[in-house]
């Protein structure tokens, strides 16, 4: 195994590692040898590039919605004690895909009004670890060009209400959202230790309450809101008349939400940031961690190695026992 690359602020990259070479940005604003750029590598899912110079990086995050944006690299280390973990919820604390890509196959299927419609295996990597719309916006491109991105929200949001209605009822689909193996006693030794704990999502509000209010009735721990530290959504749905949010435009694999979780809702300052742990499953979130500037540990089950983002990991573990023997 040789050396594909040596970024700046992440370190040196295998000819293994899933990441791509590229000679030019996919914007064209920067390209290999000119204006001291030394190399440009993509994600294997060439959702972020990132743009190494002599002594620094930079990393384009991509959008499917045509708002790409530009962050520093900073380089991580992980430090003990650990202050705090930031949990992703789709995935690492919660398996729910299955669920969400029901949704999404449903409002696809209302667009086309075929009920019979199914999406197909080799759409699943572009309808999960994005935002709502970037999802709609695949599916429509790929099934139906003539439809718009608003229109499928409507439908996305109508089917959505009516699940999660009946999830919160006590009805529904009775598989929707299981806890992922070992959360419960994951949860218990870090609230033992005196971690904080943050739960992070892309999803909105209204998708991941209901996720995470299941798997605590599930396992019988209570409300979240009593036990988290802090709770990030990517916000509320925006309808005509409502006040909406931003998170569709900057969604991991962006650093807001975790950014915001560790300063915002858990007050530490950035100077501290070696200290705070973000676990993911995906690689849009393993990006999304390691762009707001904290050490990631990878949990396998997600994408991470075929999105080529392995490296960008600090580790990988297969399980949360894994994970609690790196922090302790």
């Amino acid at each position: 195994m040789g050396v594909l690359v040596d970024i700046p602020a992440i370190g040196p990259i295998s000819d293994e590692s899933g990441l791509v070479p590229l000679q030019e940005c996919s914007d064209g604003d920067f390209r290999v040898g000119a204006g001291g750029v030394v190399s440009i590598t993509a994600t294997g899912d060439k959702k972020v590039e990132f743009i190494a110079f002599e002594g620094h990086t930079l990393a384009c995050v991509k959008s499917g919605m045509g708002y790409p944006a530009y962050y520093p690299v900073h380089p991580v280390e992980l430090t003990k004690p650990v202050k705090a973990v930031l949990m992703d919820l789709d995935g690492t604390s919660v398996r729910s895909e299955e669920f969400w890509v029901w949704i999404i196959q449903l409002t696809t299927a209302s667009l086309l009004d075929n009920p019979a419609f199914e999406l197909a295996e080799a759409d699943r990597p572009f309808i999960s670890g994005h935002s709502v719309s970037e999802h709609l916006q695949y599916c429509i491109r790929k099934y139906c060009p003539d439809k718009t991105v608003e229109e499928a929200r409507g439908h996305y949001f109508e089917h959505t209400r009516r699940e999660m209605g009946n999830i919160l009822a006590g009805k529904g689909r009775k598989d929707a959202f299981k806890p992922a193996p070992g959360l419960k006693a994951f949860l218990g030794e870090l609230e033992s230790m005196g971690i904080k704990i943050a739960l992070v999502s892309s999803g909105l509000y209204q998708k991941a309450w209901p996720e995470i209010l299941s798997a605590f009735r599930t396992l019988g721990m209570g409300n979240p809101k009593d036990f988290y530290d802090a709770i990030i959504t990517a916000g509320f749905p925006l309808h005509k008349g409502e006040v909406g949010t931003l998170g569709e435009l900057s969604p991991k694999p962006h650093p807001w939400l975790y950014a915001e979780a560790c300063r915002v809702g858990l007050g530490i300052d950035f100077e501290d940031r070696n200290s705070v742990v973000g676990i993911e499953d995906s690689g849009a979130g393993v990006c999304s961690v390691r762009l707001a500037g904290f050490p990631t540990i990878g949990l396998a089950g997600g994408n991470i190695m075929e999105s080529g983002t392995r490296e960008l990991c600090c580790d990988y573990c297969e399980t949360f026992e894994e994970i609690l023997a790196l922090i302790q």
